[in-house]
């Protein structure tokens, strides 16, 4: 039974991928601080914050708009990983890591919006 948005798979998992940004983003250059790296963790923070404002709405349609906003900002983040990795900002193995797990949290949001829909 879900009391919480806490006990939300998604958002456990979206929590985890928020604190692989940041590890990740520390390796970029400096000089990105205030470029890539700054849009890189607001989209990931953006991502379980909209799951946990949505979660506590008093109704299902206000929640599922929050799930596409996180739906919106992981698919964000997806493309912010796909630059970094081609400016070489990530080894192919972080990328692949961090990929797997923004993956799996992207169907996860596109599942519960299709729920959420009926």
């Amino acid at each position: 039974m879900i009391n919480s948005y806490k006990d939300l798979i998604v958002w456990q998992r979206s929590m985890e991928l928020v604190v692989e940004i940041y590890r990740l983003s520390d390796l970029f250059p400096k000089s990105e601080i205030y470029g890539i790296v700054s849009q890189m963790r607001r989209a990931a923070v953006s991502i379980p914050s909209n799951i946990a404002e949505g979660r506590k709405r008093s109704t299902r349609k206000d929640f599922r708009q929050f799930i596409i906003i996180a739906y919106a900002s992981a698919s964000e983040l997806e493309t912010q990983i796909e630059i970094s990795k081609r400016l070489n900002f990530i080894k192919l193995e972080e990328y692949l890591k961090t990929d797997a797990l923004l993956l799996e949290t992207i169907k996860m949001l596109n599942k519960m919006i299709s729920t959420l829909k009926n």
